[in-house]
């Protein structure tokens, strides 16, 4: 059960603590508070965990403070949708909206590999009147002697090179709990000139202690990958493990599935999804069309095999898309084949648009059908 509190009951007030004191006299039931603080105001909510079955919705939604109670389903506690729960699909991030109402294009390199690069990288999203790139530091590779990132040596640059193209979004893979350290220091020593989007690839969906530790900072959010060759449904409880931490500001990754039933594509595309995911969770949903597909491989239209998938999963409701772009694909460190042209990034915008215009007539169509 989830007791939300009244958004004028702060942690000093003579209702916060009466109501504290009474939760810790339910026989078998934990209180666990978890505050989010908006720039607008500051959102309140206390969990009960143990034989909450036992304790009637309307007794609790009336005491001191609490402005609604929420029973929730054994899955996904935190990140579910539950009966009549209202709670918000939304949190903001540097000036970013991110829900599952909005659409954000995180169009970057796969893999930082000289300061060059980045900035024409930067200055090309900057043109199309983008806010939010990916940029690869660390970056998990199959064999070990592949190239591996470059690691907290370009933070300075990339974050710097940010701010100058007025960057607010970064989404950048994480794979161990030093990184965060290097990411918090680069970003102070550059007077924090952008934000960054911490990335779970989807060989660490299930590494649980790195998940706990990702979960418990709460500045950064976190775009959590699924598991390539996992049910959705565990990688649905992957997101449950940073949210039980304390971090709620997740995105869902779907990436495609590792098996050869997705021949000649790289991974099986997952896309259909995306309606799932949003009708399961309350967390915002990304698509990643260049490691679904792998490849520049085009239909007889002449369209590329990764935009169609992309308008694929957007007009099924995608709220983020990660793409692989490259100014010089033949010279990228990891994934040139897949990477999209500097010139191809406009039409790919405006055929992102193109999908989302679709997207948002078939919900008015539909809501019109009463």
């Amino acid at each position: 059960m989830i007791l939300i509190l009244d958004s004028k009951i702060g942690e000093q007030s003579p209702e916060y603590k009466q109501l504290l004191g009474h939760l810790a006299t339910l026989p078998g039931i934990q209180s666990r508070v978890h505050v989010e603080r908006g720039s607008e105001q500051t959102l309140t909510e206390i969990y009960l965990i143990g034989n909450t079955k036992a304790l009637d919705l309307d007794d609790m939604q009336n005491l001191p403070g609490v402005e609604r109670a929420v029973r929730v389903s054994e899955e996904y506690r935190i990140l579910g949708r539950h009966k009549d729960d209202q709670r918000p699909t939304h949190f903001e991030y540097n000036g970013v909206r991110f829900g599952q109402d909005t659409l954000n294009v995180f169009a970057g390199l796969c893999a930082v590999d000289n300061r060059e690069h980045v900035e024409i990288m930067m200055k090309a999203v900057h043109d199309c009147g983008q806010v939010c790139t990916r940029m690869g530091a660390y970056k998990p590779r199959t064999s070990p002697y592949a190239f591996q990132g470059h690691g907290k040596l370009c933070l300075p640059y990339v974050f710097e090179l940010a701010g100058k193209y007025g960057i607010k979004v970064i989404a950048m893979e994480i794979t161990h709990e030093s990184h965060l350290n290097e990411i918090r220091e680069a970003l102070h020593q550059a007077g924090n000139p952008t934000g960054v989007m911490l990335q779970i690839g989807t060989r660490n969906t299930q590494n649980f202690e790195l998940l706990k530790i990702v979960g418990r900072q709460t500045e950064m959010p976190i775009l959590l990958k699924r598991g390539f060759g996992i049910t959705l449904d565990e990688s649905l409880n992957a997101a449950e493990y940073l949210a039980s931490e304390g971090n709620r500001n997740v995105v869902f990754g779907l990436r495609g599935m590792k098996t050869n039933m997705g021949d000649p594509h790289r991974n099986f595309v997952d896309f259909s999804h995306v309606p799932v995911v949003k009708r399961l969770t309350r967390m915002p949903v990304c698509i990643d069309p260049s490691h679904s597909v792998g490849s520049r491989a085009a239909a007889p239209d002449g369209i590329l095999d990764m935009m169609h998938v992309t308008a694929q999963g957007v007009i099924a409701g995608a709220n983020m898309v990660l793409v692989d772009f490259h100014p010089a694909p033949p010279k990228a460190l990891v994934d040139g084949p897949q990477a999209m042209l500097l010139k191809e990034l406009p039409y790919f915008l405006d055929d992102v648009q193109i999908a989302r215009e679709a997207y948002l007539k078939r919900v008015a169509h539909r809501k019109g059908q009463g």
